[in-house]
């Protein structure tokens, strides 16, 4: 068969992706610049470290329990609609957010705004597939996963520059004209998708949303806890993990059962092999993309002394490598195929993140910068194969549940890679810690290396799309 052209993408289809990348840059932000903020508000709200610490758990878990519910109301409402909802919800919790009067009120709105985070997450990648037709070019996956790459490495940059120069109220009432600016190009650019007869009457899986949601924030509430004193023999790290792993075992039976319902999350998808080996590698992605991005800002800060903003800015030839690998990836996939290009971005983070495991307190900071412009490279290029893959053999219906499968890997994976490099660093700490923080960058290394195996899977050669019109 002749293949076509590489896609690109028509001026409707990027002022759609413009509409997306606006309104969801806020939320992709903030999931991380608030981690930076986290002693600044123990001291401001008179609180303590392990109380303030479900500001950051709370938003998380949220947005785990939001994502299944995701492509039900996309089919019941519109995408659209639900989006500029979800906008409206995450603005109106950033607003509460800034107001809070103490912890338990920050708390409270935090997971408000976490549930809203959890609805834009997934349908920017959702809405940007179907105003693309339904095809996954690599040039649209690598438009729409430049916040998702880049927010965990700008975040701490401007979380940095917030808090040195404004009030801690300010990480959150930043959001405000960027969500306005997100809304109006929304309503300008996004295609209105009203349901189609009946569609809108479509009931909710409520067992299936009943045993997924407890499951994911089961999983992900005893991972974050597992660097806490008692590891894994302690209960509040089994009890949520083997609660969330039960429950997700009886959702998986659930939804595989026979018959012409719709399961909430319909992982019999993953069968396919375009979704399936892609899930398996965005899992392995996330891992190894946020153990380092843990173990990054805390080695400058911890090991060296930098200040909150300093660790920031330091980071900042990271963000710039992976906003340049946007440029070059699209073409890479269309040249080389999938399997190569991941598997060589793969390499390429594991190699550059070697010198942080041999680095010490007086490690040159040129010589460090000039490994995560390398590092950034790699990053931003390991997403954009996989997501583009993971499209390939889904009809139009299945979109919703195809993204949802993808976001639910990424970020169990990205709790797995955190909380692996979290234990190590916490059980090392007693040899010093230069010693603790090279032992959890090996981890990291690990980790990445490690992701490689599943991405030997992905097809050597994805075919090419037509071109977007």
């Amino acid at each position: 068969m002749t293949e076509a052209p590489p896609a690109t993408l028509s001026p409707q289809v990027k002022y759609a992706l413009l509409a997306l990348l606006v309104g969801g840059i806020a939320a992709i932000l903030d999931s991380t610049m608030v981690t930076l903020a986290i002693h600044t508000l123990v001291v401001k709200l008179h609180s303590s470290t392990g109380a303030i610490q479900w500001v950051t758990t709370g938003f998380l878990l949220a947005m785990a329990v939001a994502i299944p519910i995701t492509g039900w109301a996309e089919r019941r409402w519109g995408g659209k609609r639900v989006w500029m909802a979800a906008l409206l919800l995450f603005v109106l919790a950033s607003v509460l957010c800034a107001v809070a009067w103490n912890d338990a009120s920050l708390i409270g709105f935090r997971v408000l705004q976490g549930f809203g985070a959890g609805l834009i997450f997934p349908l920017m990648q959702t809405l940007a597939v179907r105003a693309a037709g339904g095809r996954a070019s690599s040039s649209l996956m690598a438009a729409v996963s430049l916040p998702i790459a880049l927010g965990p490495i700008l975040g701490p940059v401007f979380g940095g520059l917030i808090l040195n120069w404004l009030s801690w109220r300010w990480l959150f009432l930043v959001n405000v004209p960027v969500i306005a600016v997100g809304l109006l190009l929304a309503w300008k650019h996004l295609p209105a998708d009203r349901p189609a007869a009946g569609a809108g009457r479509g009931r909710l899986d409520w067992l299936g949303l009943g045993l997924l949601a407890p499951a994911l924030a089961g999983i992900l509430l005893g991972l974050s806890q597992l660097s806490a004193d008692g590891g894994i023999g302690h209960a509040r790290v089994l009890v949520p993990l083997l609660a969330g792993t039960a429950l997700l075992a009886a959702f998986i039976a659930w939804a595989l059962r026979p018959g012409d319902r719709e399961p909430i999350v319909d992982i019999r998808l993953l069968r396919l092999r375009s979704l399936g080996t892609a899930s398996a590698v965005l899992f392995t992605a996330g891992a190894a993309m946020y153990a380092a991005m843990f173990l990054l800002p805390l080695y400058y800060q911890q090991l060296r002394g930098d200040s909150v903003l300093d660790a920031g800015l330091l980071l900042i030839p990271q963000g710039v490598g992976a906003l340049a690998a946007r440029f070059l990836v699209g073409k890479l996939v269309d040249r080389l195929g999938a399997r190569t290009v991941t598997i060589g971005a793969f390499l390429l983070t594991t190699a550059a993140t070697v010198p942080f495991a041999l680095a010490g307190p007086g490690t040159s900071l040129w010589w460090l910068g000039a490994v995560l412009l390398i590092r950034g490279l790699g990053i931003g290029a390991v997403l954009i194969p996989p997501m583009s893959v993971a499209y390939q053999d889904i009809e139009p219906g299945g979109i919703p549940h195809a993204t949802m499968n993808t976001r639910i890997v990424q970020q169990v994976g990205a709790s797995f890679g955190t909380a692996i490099v979290a234990v190590v660093l916490q059980s090392l700490v007693e040899h010093g810690a230069t010693d603790a923080f090279r032992g959890a960058f090996w981890w990291a290394i690990g980790i990445s290396a490690v992701a490689v195996i599943p991405a030997v899977a992905l097809p050597a050669k994805q075919p090419r799309v037509d071109a977007l019109s």
